[in-house]
């Protein structure tokens, strides 16, 4: 189709901006960020089985804990238990509201305000035919190279997160990732591999991250930023892996689109965004203007991330907490700021104003409301494990598990827990300190170099933020689409095996050479 020809056709269906503003209210529904209600029920039934089999965990198992130093890292001998301690069962029921109570509500609260301002902010963009023009131009531009916009994608998602620590913006990239895969002609979990899995992985082969690399190192008492050689080597590794096993299922979905687990729920995206009618938006001018608008908030945001990557390296280089606290933030910050008000003055630009404007960030926050109930039964799980005093009781069994183990056992046993950790305690951060110092003094009792540990953590740490329902990213992500948990598991099984296998070598390899 000519993009500078409008078909009598298609005016009526879909007509241009000024005029769809006009017609909004016969459209609410089909706009936005319509979270799937039946995924969401089922992983919050599911979420609610895990919060009482942790409250009856703080019943049966032995409390305690160990001593930890000023930075709050376990201090390793100290164990003592506590056995005179039961957390009330009238807390584990109200964990829902006393989890905003504890030093970890302020990482749920910065989730459900970011996710707040991503709802209100595609509401506009969608209305406005933002993001049909964004998409349109993309796939114009990559369709003759297909292949290379998944090569493209997954290196830019990667690495954002390997070296600045991206997560939780990434929720950004996945509504526009997933129109751009149905256009051109894949599914919507395509979509979430080229965004969100993509910023996972880049967790996994962290180069210099600050949330896990520099923090796990600065834990074990070893160098910041050494033993860099071995995880540029993994980062490629990884990287050709997920880039492959997405290119190759890409292929497989343009041939048989029925294979998708996503087909059915797909078609209703594939409604919203046909690709002859986005690319009628390629000749709105005043789209093209609020896109550009839209475009520079998304700079600005890009801006704030490099920003926060260099306060933080800053602040571990000078040992200054007070840089490093400002650099963790300062990303989240920029987009939370620049990412609403961009979409804000798009809306503008684009002919919404006044009360029009702001009524339908309004309508958008509404639509993704419903997940904010799945990010209270997290940090309610999260809660219980904290007042319940049940983790230090299992970290103390794993340590007194690995004596006489060799090096090589030590290495995949504390792989698998870490792995298992990250189902209760989703934070990388938090994790480290709770488990880090002893994994070094372990390390230390079996002969195995400190460095491994680092490896062993990202690996541990990152595959699994796609993997646990606990993951309230990820349970966004696939709401966003409507994939149930079940069909999300299951497009996932191979991708796992093979980044298991990945992990497995290199922590062995690790062991092998001495990695220091």
């Amino acid at each position: 189709m000519n993009n500078n020809h409008k078909s009598e056709d298609l005016k009526d269906i879909y007509p241009n901006v000024s005029e769809r503003i006009s017609l909004n209210e016969n459209k609410e529904k089909s706009e936005g960020l319509n979270i799937d209600k039946k995924t969401l029920f089922g992983i919050a039934a599911l979420l609610f089985v895990i919060l009482v089999f942790v409250g009856a965990l703080t019943q049966f198992l032995p409390r305690g804990e160990f001593q930890v130093d000023a930075n709050g890292s376990v201090i390793a001998g100290t164990y003592t238990e506590n056995n005179d301690y039961k957390l009330p069962i009238w807390k584990i029921a109200a964990s829902p509201v006393l989890a905003f109570t504890s030093d970890k509500a302020s990482v749920g609260l910065a989730i459900i305000a970011i996710i707040v301002l991503v709802g209100g902010t595609f509401l506009i963009l969608d209305r406005i035919g933002v993001l049909k023009y964004l998409m349109a131009s993309i796939v114009n531009r990559f369709e003759n190279r297909r292949y290379m916009l998944i090569a493209v994608m997954v290196l830019f998602g990667m690495f954002l997160s390997s070296t600045a620590g991206v997560l939780e913006e990434s929720l950004t990239l996945v509504p526009i990732a997933v129109a751009i895969s149905l256009a051109m002609g894949w599914d919507s979990l395509t979509g979430i591999g080229m965004s969100f899995v993509a910023v996972a992985f880049g967790f996994t082969a962290a180069t210099f991250n600050p949330f896990n690399v520099i923090t796990v190192q600065k834990l074990a008492d070893i160098p910041v930023l050494s033993g860099l050689w071995l995880r540029l080597i993994i980062f490629v590794v990884v990287y050709i892996s997920l880039a492959g096993f997405l290119i190759l299922y890409a292929k497989k979905i343009e041939k048989h689109p029925e294979k998708s687990p996503a087909y059915e729920t797909d078609q209703k995206i594939r409604d919203r965004y046909p690709i002859e009618v986005c690319r009628e938006a390629l000749s709105d001018e005043k789209t093209g203007r609020a896109t550009r608008v839209f475009v520079v908030s998304l700079i600005c945001v890009l801006g704030g991330t490099v920003a926060s990557f260099v306060m933080s390296m800053a602040g571990t280089k000078t040992n200054n907490e007070t840089l490093m606290t400002i650099g963790s933030y300062a990303s989240m910050g920029c987009m939370a700021v620049f990412f609403p008000v961009g979409g804000l003055l798009a809306g503008r630009v684009a002919g919404l104003r006044g009360k029009k404007l702001f009524a339908a960030f309004g309508e958008g926050v509404k639509t993704i409301l419903p997940v904010i109930p799945l990010i209270v039964f997290i940090l309610a799980i999260t809660y219980v494990l904290d007042e319940g005093m049940i983790m230090h009781t299992v970290l103390n069994a794993l340590s007194g598990a690995l004596d006489g183990i060799s090096p090589y056992g030590v290495i995949l046993l504390m792989f698998v827990f870490t792995a298992l950790l990250e189902f209760f305690v989703s934070s990388g951060t938090a994790k480290a300190f709770l488990i880090v110092p002893l994994m070094a003094i372990l390390c230390d009792l079996t002969g195995l170099n400190r460095q491994s540990v680092v490896i062993t953590f990202c690996f541990a740490d990152g595959f699994t933020n796609m993997l646990y329902p606990t993951s309230g990213l990820m349970i966004i992500a696939i709401g966003m689409v409507g994939v149930s948990y079940r069909k999300w598991m299951k497009w996932t099984a191979k991708l796992f095996l093979i980044e298991a296998v990945i992990s497995v070598f290199f922590m062995l390899l690790s062991v092998a050479v001495g990695y220091h």
